[in-house]
């Protein structure tokens, strides 16, 4: 896992095996990022990244300069291996939390410049959380969410939706 830009450009992360999270994909992760640049200034903006997994979503907001993000993971390993990898970079602008997403979205009460959600593709509830997202009001004012799915969702039907962009078999919506 590497970081793609930013303060900590290149800098790698070695996965451990046993690891069931999948990390979104340089290519797809260079890709919807390059797309974002055109919706958000990441330089001192907030983010909340769900089902964090390896952390590679999170590192690359510390990296684009985001004040606070706060990384959402409920598996103790890769909970463990975010922090970890936070370590070695040295930041302290990122909070890792172990805890459950649903849960976490129930009792936040903050509000993020931006969100990324990458559930597992087969979660039961993966269809309710862009709505979720909105019913909290995690998200402030021209905030963008991001929500990495399998091809078979289309949220295009949501009042919020922007856009869909697809690399290979990841697939992004995109909210405002």
């Amino acid at each position: 896992m590497r970081i793609i830009t930013g303060q900590y450009k290149g800098r790698h992360f070695e996965i451990p095996r046993s690891f069931k999270a999948r990390p979104t994909t340089d290519f797809a992760k260079e890709n919807i990022f390059n797309v974002l640049m055109g919706y958000i200034d990441f330089d001192g903006a907030t983010a909340l990244d769900l089902f964090s997994g390896t952390g590679s979503i999170s590192l690359e907001l510390l990296s684009r300069g985001c004040s606070r993000v706060v990384s959402v993971e409920s598996d103790r390993d890769h909970h463990a291996f975010i922090t970890q990898c936070l370590k070695k970079l040295g930041s302290d602008r990122c909070v890792p939390l172990r805890t459950d997403v649903f849960r976490f979205i129930k009792s936040c009460r903050a509000q993020f410049d931006f969100i990324f959600a990458d559930p597992p593709y087969a979660l039961a509830e993966l269809p309710q959380i862009p709505d979720l997202i909105f019913e909290r009001r995690l998200l402030t004012e021209g905030g963008v969410f991001v929500f990495e799915h399998g091809k078979n969702q289309d949220f295009s039907a949501s009042e919020h939706f922007v856009e869909h962009r697809s690399y290979g078999s990841v697939n992004f919506s995109i909210f405002r």
